[in-house]
């Protein structure tokens, strides 16, 4: 009887690390959907040195937690994500405002479908 009650005690502990994972990950996908955004109206706007400051921002906070981003999620998602980052930057730098909107959606979408797969859903759990 006790081993069953420590195998339950170790699921209910990894159903929380995984439910706090998911929550951690999505409130940290919206505040850098946010900032994003905020730099899109920037560039549409013409500010394309606040565009970029509110985008190295976003980029800043992601990759402050690189180590547990690449801990928990899948490299190649999380690899996706800095290299959109980046274009992003560069069509900023450039001042190309057609490709840094498009590379700016794409950005946003795999940031969406990055907590989209770490949430507790039926479709993720089949």
């Amino acid at each position: 009887m006790k081993r069953l009650w420590i195998a339950g005690i170790l699921l209910c502990a990894l159903l929380g690390a995984t439910l706090a994972n998911a929550w951690y990950l999505g409130h940290l996908t919206g505040e850098l959907t946010a900032a994003l955004e905020e730099s899109e109206a920037l560039a549409e706007a013409g500010d394309w040195a606040g565009a970029q400051a509110a985008t190295e921002a976003a980029f800043r906070r992601w990759n402050n937690h690189e180590t547990y981003l690449h801990i928990l999620l899948r490299h190649a998602d999380t690899d996706l994500i800095y290299a959109g980052f980046q274009e992003a930057l560069e069509y900023l730098d450039c001042r190309e405002g057609g490709e840094y909107s498009a590379a700016n959606a794409r950005l946003l979408l795999r940031l969406e479908l990055l907590s989209g797969a770490e949430r507790l859903t039926l479709k993720n759990v089949l």
